[in-house]
């Protein structure tokens, strides 16, 4: 993985650049990740540079692995989120979906926003959510207003 640029970062945006990559790096099995805010934009990933051709030529959708994971991650939040209130079920803590080739782990962080984790169809699954859980220990409480924004704005940046 190339280590996305933090320069002219705060030190808490840089951080959490450190805590993603940590992820990605440290927990076997794990492809890509990703933090989306409440309103489906991807803050932060493990790949920021990294931009595929469009499908079709089709300019304007997701490009690439990182923006295809945030926008899996939105819709499947968005969706739990629906059945949580339908069954009166309360906050949504976790998600997984089990495929034959990977697997999709989403996890509330704070305020709406999620962590999304891509991994490999034979990995930990109690090992990622562990270190998910740590991720969002650790950075559910800085993700603010101001730091969302700045996320933000240095993700446009690399587009």
């Amino acid at each position: 993985m190339t280590a996305p640029s933090t320069f002219g970062l705060s030190t808490e945006a840089r951080n959490l650049h450190w805590l993603l990559s940590n992820l990605v790096e440290e927990v076997p099995g794990v492809h890509s990740v990703t933090v989306v805010s409440s309103d489906g934009l991807m803050l932060l990933s493990s790949d920021p540079g990294h931009l595929a051709a469009p499908v079709g030529g089709v300019q304007g959708g997701p490009r690439g692995s990182s923006a295809d994971l945030a926008t899996i991650v939105s819709g499947i939040g968005s969706l739990t989120i629906g059945a949580a209130k339908l069954m009166d079920g309360g906050g949504v803590k976790q998600t997984m979906v089990a495929m034959d080739e990977g697997s999709v782990f989403v996890m509330s962080i704070s305020d709406g926003s999620l962590l999304g984790v891509h991994a490999t169809p034979d990995c930990d699954m109690s090992v990622i959510a562990y270190h998910m859980a740590l991720f969002v220990g650790r950075a559910g409480h800085v993700l603010t207003p101001e730091l969302r924004s700045e996320l933000r704005k240095s993700m446009e940046s690399t587009q």
